[in-house]
């Protein structure tokens, strides 16, 4: 075991000097890569074949999450086809370690021909690839993690930790927000945490709610059919308090007969609330420093409902 963990440590090392070594290839090609598809009306068409090709689609993932338009072409697809999808406007950037591979040999003038902007992220500065394109972004490595330096392992990093800085650079650039990537990931956790309000999750529930001289008996009712374990308190159509099944059981404890004690005998005063408008993953933040489970959501001064932190939990924001 101790083995099988030095061996994981040693690429772990190679791979993250692959990584440093990086800096000492940048040149001036890198900004202005990063100006030309900044300043470009068309869309960033990356491609490549082998494991080049699915580092790629990752970076076309990545450019495509924030902000850049981008599309995967497979260099041996383009030649049988898909070549249709480039537009004038459009930079190509195509991915090799080598830069000599006969698909890349073939697609590389006919990207030409059609005067498309050509940038190489490539491990040969002499290559074919290197030699042809208008810019060279060098992503040589000294070696691969692999023990017979064959399999691309450190160069395959080397170019994805590449099409990373470029996105990073454009993602800057571009000004893009934490608003702007919720847009592009609604469906996930992370999209949920910087677009889901508890406006959003308090209209799925009831709106729990009592008046100060309630009896416990119809707090019970009202807390036992809304499910959410509390009920606000509301006295002249504004909320003055909350009363939880918490504070029902410590009553139970200290009054037996309940038809004596009103809501206004055991309610917490002035409840924290949050506005209809907050984020349900900082709603989530306040339960969880506070050890509350439910919040009065708020439209200004007016109670609306009732946020439960198991709402929260379900959309998958933790």
């Amino acid at each position: 075991m101790d083995n099988i963990r030095d061996i994981a440590a040693q690429v772990f090392d190679n791979e993250a000097n692959s990584i440093l070594n990086l800096k000492t290839l940048l040149t001036d090609d890198f900004e202005k890569v990063v100006n030309l598809i900044y300043n470009s009306k068309g869309n960033v068409i990356v491609s490549g074949i082998g494991k080049s090709a699915n580092i790629a689609q990752k970076i076309v993932a990545t450019l495509n999450s924030t902000g850049t338009t981008a599309v995967f072409m497979h260099a041996a697809d383009a030649i049988h086809g898909d070549l249709g999808i480039i537009r004038e406007e459009d930079v190509v950037i195509v991915l090799s370690k080598s830069g000599e591979t006969p698909e890349i040999k073939v697609l590389i003038p006919l990207i030409k021909i059609r005067k498309n902007k050509l940038v190489a992220i490539v491990g040969n500065r002499d290559s074919y690839l290197a030699k042809q394109s208008d810019y060279v972004l060098d992503t040589t490595v000294s070696r691969e993690a692999c023990p017979n330096n064959l399999a691309p392992t450190s160069s395959a990093t080397a170019q994805l930790v590449m099409g990373d800085a470029i996105a990073v650079a454009l993602l800057k650039m571009r000004g893009f927000t934490a608003q702007d990537f919720a847009k592009f990931h609604p469906g996930g956790a992370l999209g949920k945490r910087l677009y889901l309000t508890v406006g959003d999750l308090c209209v799925k529930n009831g709106a729990p709610k009592v008046s100060l001289d309630d009896i416990m008996t119809q707090a019970i009712i009202e807390i036992s059919e809304k499910m959410l374990g509390a009920a606000a308190v509301i006295e002249n159509g504004k909320l003055v308090g909350i009363v939880t099944d918490g504070d029902l059981r410590r009553m139970l404890m200290k009054h037996p007969n309940i038809e004596t004690v009103k809501v206004r005998d055991i309610m917490t005063k002035n409840p924290l609330t949050v506005q209809h408008t907050a984020l349900a993953a900082d709603a989530l933040n306040i339960m969880q420093h506070k050890e509350i489970s439910v919040l009065p959501v708020m439209d200004g001064d007016n109670y609306i409902g009732m946020v439960h932190i198991h709402d929260i939990i379900k959309e998958g924001i933790i």
